[in-house]
């Protein structure tokens, strides 16, 4: 069974920077490195949208939105995909969530992020 856990979440001001890290587990998992994985997110009323995604190779793809203030990693060794948030802005309040890229998995807890003065 997949087991995604999100933390790193927190109240910043705007301009302000979070890191959110994912862990993954689980026997699908155990091939974590060949997945391409992604970063999610969701706001009350609308429908998840995919933020940054990274291939295997450690290619990277963002939303217009975040491109130039968000990056997106991963350490295969430690099943971890990572999300540097920087400048965030108040349209950037959300739960985010990791999971696979396309066929996605079970979800996680998600984590929130609130931008707010």
């Amino acid at each position: 069974q997949a087991q995604l856990v999100e933390s790193g979440g927190g109240l910043v001001q705007p301009g302000g920077s979070l890191r959110l890290s994912c862990v993954a587990s689980g026997s699908i998992f155990s091939i974590f490195n060949f997945y391409r994985m992604g970063w999610y997110r969701q706001t009350p009323g609308k429908q998840r949208e995919l933020v940054a995604d990274i291939t295997s190779g450690g290619s990277t793809t963002y939303t217009d939105s975040v491109k130039g203030r968000f990056t997106i990693s991963r350490d295969n060794a430690k099943k971890t995909v990572y999300l540097q948030m920087n400048s965030l802005k108040v349209e950037d309040t959300a739960v985010y969530y990791c999971n696979r890229w396309g066929p996605t998995v079970n979800w996680g807890q998600g984590t929130q992020v609130t931008v707010s003065s």
